[in-house]
């Protein structure tokens, strides 16, 4: 369905930017104006997270039409899948009232690799929007 492909391309591609250029952690004070007040807000970022996930378990199951079912979408699934999760993570921990160092080893690195994670996203938004029928893009 073409309705999915855009929604792939659209939110890997935001969520890829929000990743790359809005880690918390690493934000000083010349790169936070730089980025909308928007993309910092919990709220913003669990929905987010919610429709990326979403996007990406459904393009997963409805292919571009001519495309093969499963793989020919396997980037861009992945991508909204791995970025969903980390900012449905990432509102959890904020969250939570567990300390860090009891989440899951896995969850941790899912965590820790905003950046990769990010690239992938922002990465596998260009290519499926520049070549929407190549196998695994």
């Amino acid at each position: 369905m073409l309705q999915f492909y855009f929604l792939s391309i659209l939110l890997n591609a935001v969520a890829g930017v929000v990743m790359l250029f809005g880690d918390r952690d690493f934000m000083d004070s010349e790169s936070e104006g730089k980025l909308p007040a928007l993309a910092l807000d919990d709220t913003f970022r669990l929905v987010l997270g919610i429709l990326a996930s979403v996007t990406g378990f459904f393009k997963l199951l409805t292919p571009v039409r001519g495309d093969v079912p499963v793989v020919g979408d396997l980037l861009p699934a992945l991508a909204g899948l791995a970025a969903g999760a980390f900012f449905l993570l990432e509102f959890y921990k904020d969250r939570s009232t567990l300390d860090k160092t009891a989440l899951h080893p896995g969850l941790q690195m899912l965590l820790s690799s905003s950046r990769y994670i990010g690239m992938l996203a922002l990465v596998g938004a260009v290519l499926h929007f520049l070549f929407p029928t190549v196998l695994f893009l």
